[in-house]
């Protein structure tokens, strides 16, 4: 009878991801745990190039240019990546582009130990590890979170997100000791081995969809697995993404948000990521010490993109924009006055302020990005995105090529100041909304 029949039918529909009785930890959780660490180990590599500068001057002799070169190339191919690594997800597997790019990066963190030229550094360290880590960067991180979440979708992002400063905030200094105290190839070694291990967790607990498991998204409120998933792409994605590219770059819009994030990425990624430590060095100044007050940056960074976020919601994104512009500008004006032997007060400050302004800047152009390009405003900030690396690289350079000509960095962030006074000239330029184009 039908009565019979009841309790079998519950015990069938017994335990489903919006079920009431959750009997075990859904596999959401730990797949977001698991990206955590991936993003975590991406962001490692990617602030380890500044505590090699003085070590390979050291040993081999190169200019610091050419050190600075293979830095630049790194952080080119992080940002190039990135508007194809939901493409390559899409076609792919999530699973299968993390444990894919984590070998290439421990593949070219391991060779670089044994390169005996300039440009081995810049295939190994700028070619692999740049591409390796731009694939499990951020567009990783909104893709879990958008597969594997429909509550709390937000949380993870933004958790996932802040991992990244998090991974330079808590292991930098750990990797400066080991530099100073062990050698820069054991230190790699360490973290090639570390990014092995990551690849081998993401490949057993990593999956594309929660529908390959037999799941539904964590917060999708049905006991039933078989719920209707995410469509799954329609093909072509990559050449959509060059597609919305081709049409951007005859929009004005895009020319101001893009050359504004390359200001940023030059003024953050190229100068105090790359050169902080060895100018700081140039003063005095231990790796280790100026290592953690890098660390120290990424900390209120973590502080300053929540805050920036809950203004972008308050207040017109340009304007916040042109604030953090003009607060950096005096900043790394300031900063040859700054910097000493040992960090006094006013550095402190210093390293507090721009914390604050580092990543602040993400969540007003993402916010711009949407109001002018729509549907494509995702894309089109992976583009922009890709011009902040653009910056990041050709300053990492130039801070390498003015260290080796004048033998110091003072003229380097007097020049960083004069591009964020520019940048906010630019900003001045935006347009409110996006009008016809830039409709939802």
């Amino acid at each position: 009878m039908n009565t019979e029949d009841a309790p079998a039918t519950a015990r069938a529909r017994r335990p489903g991801p919006g079920s009431d009785r959750r009997p075990r930890i859904h596999r959401a959780w730990w797949v977001a745990a698991v990206a955590a660490l991936v993003v975590v180990g991406a962001a490692v590599l990617t602030a380890v190039p500044g505590l090699l500068v003085e070590p390979l001057h050291a040993e081999y002799a190169w200019s610091r240019s050419s050190i600075a070169l293979a830095a630049s190339v790194n952080m080119v191919l992080y940002g190039a990546v990135a508007p194809f690594a939901a493409a390559l997800m899409d076609r792919f597997g999530l699973h299968r582009v993390a444990v894919a790019a984590l070998a290439v990066v421990g593949a070219g963190t391991l060779l670089t130990t044994v390169m005996s030229a300039p440009w081995q550094l810049t295939l190994y360290w700028g070619l692999l590890v740049g591409a390796g880590t731009g694939a499990v960067a951020m567009t990783f991180a909104a893709t879990v979170a958008r597969r594997w979440f429909t509550a709390r979708r937000g949380l993870v992002l933004g958790t996932l997100t802040g991992a990244s400063a998090f991974g330079q905030l808590a292991f930098l200094p750990a990797v400066a000791w080991t530099i100073d105290h062990q050698g820069w190839r054991p230190a790699l070694v360490t973290l090639a081995l570390t990014v092995f291990v990551l690849a081998a967790l993401a490949a057993l607990v990593l999956r594309d969809r929660p529908e390959d498991v037999g799941l539904a998204p964590y917060g999708h409120g049905s006991a039933d697995p078989a719920s209707p998933p995410e469509p799954r792409p329609a093909p072509g994605a990559a050449r959509r993404t060059v597609t919305v590219l081709a049409t951007a770059l005859r929009d004005p819009r895009f020319a101001l948000l893009a050359g504004v994030f390359a200001v940023c990425g030059a003024s953050t990624n190229g100068l105090m990521w790359t050169h902080f430590v060895p100018a700081a060095q140039d003063h005095g100044m231990a790796s280790t010490v100026a290592a953690a007050l890098v660390s120290g940056i990424g900390v209120f960074s973590l502080v300053g993109t929540v805050l920036s976020g809950w203004l972008t919601d308050r207040a017109d994104p340009r304007w916040l924009l042109a604030g953090y512009f003009a607060g950096r500008a005096l900043l790394l004006a300031a900063l040859p006055v700054l910097l000493g032997p040992h960090p006094g007060p006013a550095l402190l400050v210093f390293v507090v302020v721009f914390g604050l302004l580092d990543v602040a800047t993400v969540p007003p152009v993402i916010e711009l990005s949407t109001r002018y390009f729509g549907r494509d405003g995702a894309i089109v900030f992976g583009w922009v995105n890709a011009a902040h690396q653009l910056g990041a690289g050709a300053a990492a350079v130039l801070g390498g090529t003015i260290r080796d000509t004048t033998g110091g960095y003072a003229p380097l962030w007097v020049f960083a100041a004069l591009l964020c006074a520019l940048a906010v000239a630019m900003i001045r330029r935006m347009p409110a909304h996006g009008g016809p184009e830039g409709e939802r």
